[in-house]
């Protein structure tokens, strides 16, 4: 029998979004342009985003 994962951290969570046809088209390009697909690109500027504010946050710290 395979074992389950029960690492919850890497369990992917759904979420409803919704986005402007102009916001939409903007990351759909750039998903493209970086070879990503378009839920891809939306995971990947959102992990960004919360490293670039970790980062302020810690540097507010010192």
């Amino acid at each position: 029998m395979g074992e389950k994962n029960t690492d919850k951290s890497k369990a992917k969570k759904q979420v409803p979004l919704r986005l402007s046809k102009k916001l939409y088209d903007e990351i759909a390009q750039w998903a493209e342009d970086d070879f990503r697909s378009m839920n891809g690109q939306i995971e990947y500027l959102l992990t960004e985003c919360v490293k670039r504010r970790k980062g302020k946050k810690d540097s507010q710290e010192e």
